[in-house]
């Protein structure tokens, strides 16, 4: 049930975050004088509408985004009424286009910075000294948490009859304890315990020294043997080793909590961050094709390639039902930064489009008004549809193929 309740709870965030966005079209076109006929919620039929003004408002059947329709987007519409021509949208100046278009996009990002401002003050944001490689991860003090069983090679499942238990729980070992030596050997860090246990015969007994509440001990016990790839190769050859059946625990937090000011700049580093991964997410998304398709034939999926929105919607609902009300916020942060970024791609039909066109549109006026040439007009946005049906079928495959791999072979951030 919670689940279920995670997913459309999810669903509804994006359905009023792009509600929003269609707003921040029409309330900045309206503020110019610009001619709104039509703000709904959803499409197919209607539902219900009412008019206000010379706007028609309402909501439709398939809730799957929204839309506005502003008059004389571009000079070849012929949706303007005798009387508007002067408030067609191509008319304006390119400053204020340029602000209607983007408008979408920026309400995206203040929501997404809003929220992630309200996360820096209450769960906390992800901590910037959190180590992020096996280096670092491996340099953290040999701080341990007592697993249920060791599994005997590298796939993940739970537990099951016949899994060796652990033998750091049944030595007396507990949560928090720190590793500080096996059979003599002084362990300083996680990476020295993967080490030492590797060069220690799988099966045989072994002296562990270990500090509790800043006390040191020792205990006895006989170690799990395990299949692992060696720790400088994980994909090289997969041999038996031993095993104390324990995990790290990082002693440094993996999101930090901060006051009201001190969010503001926690928020600005978290979103720069942010804008980064962005960027070299998108760089990397036609190399991530192939392993859609693989993932949808039957291959392993990569937790690193795209997800749709029934994806992040299945996510949140993970997240909710795993009361991991962070995850649940920190997807739909990344989730609305990512569709600001992408609707200003320079690419039509996306805003991003529009906004390069209108710009184009004003440097060739400049370089010909320099030249004492005629200015050449406006572009003939019909000479460009063959390039929009370009972008939109590509776009209508990619998205095909995320919602198939989301619905055949889903990403899942906790154990099913």
């Amino acid at each position: 049930m919670s689940f279920a309740f995670g997913v459309a709870l999810f669903a509804l965030g994006i359905l009023v975050s792009v509600s929003l966005h269609e707003a921040g079209h029409m309330l900045t076109a309206k503020a110019f004088g610009m001619k709104v006929t039509r703000y709904f919620v959803g499409f197919g039929p209607t539902i219900f509408s009412f008019k206000r003004g010379e706007t028609e408002y309402g909501l439709k059947g398939i809730p799957l985004g929204g839309f506005c329709k502003i008059v004389g987007m571009t000079p070849q519409d012929d949706d303007v009424e005798p009387g508007d021509e002067k408030r067609a949208m191509w008319r304006y100046p390119v400053w204020k286009r340029t602000i209607v278009m983007s408008a979408g996009s920026i309400t995206h990002f203040g929501l997404a910075i809003f929220a992630a401002w309200l996360a820096a003050m209450t769960f906390g944001l992800p901590n910037p000294d959190f180590p992020r490689d096996e280096q670092q991860i491996r340099a953290e003090p040999a701080v341990i948490a007592i697993q249920d069983c060791v599994l005997p090679d590298t796939t993940y499942r739970e537990c099951a009859a016949g899994d060796a238990a652990s033998p750091a729980g049944a030595a007396g070992l507990r949560n928090g304890d720190r590793i500080t030596s096996i059979n003599g050997t002084p362990i300083n860090n996680y990476g020295e315990l993967l080490t030492t246990l590797r060069a220690t015969t799988p099966g045989s007994a072994a002296t562990i020294g270990y500090e509790r509440d800043g006390q040191p001990g020792t205990t006895e016990t006989t170690l799990a043997t395990t299949k692992r790839p060696p720790i400088d190769n994980p994909d090289g050859p997969v041999t038996e080793v031993s095993a104390l059946g324990v995990g790290l625990v990082l002693s440094t937090p993996g999101l930090v909590s901060y006051g009201p000011v001190e969010a503001v700049g926690a928020t600005s580093t978290f979103i720069g961050d942010m804008a980064v991964a962005t960027a070299q997410a998108l760089q990397r998304l036609p190399e991530k094709i192939p392993a859609l398709w693989t993932a949808i034939t039957g291959g392993e999926r990569d937790i690193d390639t795209p997800i749709s929105v029934v994806g992040a919607s299945v996510l949140g609902g993970e997240a909710v039902a795993n009361n991991a009300w962070e995850i649940f916020i920190m997807l739909f942060i990344s989730l609305n930064f990512f569709i600001g970024v992408f609707n200003l791609l320079p690419l039509l039909p996306l805003d991003g489009g529009h906004i390069a066109i209108a710009w184009f549109e004003r440097a060739r006026s400049w370089v010909y008004a320099r030249l004492r040439r005629p200015d050449p007009g406006r572009v003939d946005y019909f000479k460009l549809m063959p390039f929009t049906y370009v972008v939109i079928l590509i776009g209508g495959v990619f998205t095909l193929l995320t919602i198939t791999a989301d619905v055949v072979n889903p990403i899942t951030l906790f154990p099913r």
